[in-house]
């Protein structure tokens, strides 16, 4: 299993676009934290994007579920930055 850091970028117009979908995305982010695909996720103070911590096989596996946003189906996503993580220290240390 890979780790991967996923970083949403948000428009600061598409705020009311993504308090439409959020119950949709939240939802769809439970089912992945239930399939141990998703190790955590939540939004930036700053509103501007989230963090989300992936495990998956691939990338091409990371990129077929992040397809599945609600969000990104929505176009409520305007940048996505994914870099493979490998935790050392802390929760998710054991899991590389």
């Amino acid at each position: 299993m890979t780790i991967f850091a996923v970083e949403y970028v948000y428009d600061a117009e598409s705020d009311a676009l993504r308090n439409e979908h959020r119950p949709a995305h939240r939802a769809w982010l439970a089912s992945l934290v239930e399939g141990g695909k998703v190790l955590a996720t939540g939004p930036f103070k700053d509103g501007a994007g989230a963090l989300l911590i992936f495990a998956e096989q691939d990338e091409a596996a990371l990129n077929a579920t992040l397809a599945q946003d609600p969000f990104a189906d929505a176009g409520g996503i305007s940048g996505l930055k994914v870099t493979e993580w490998q935790p050392v220290i802390g929760a998710f240390a054991h899991l590389v």
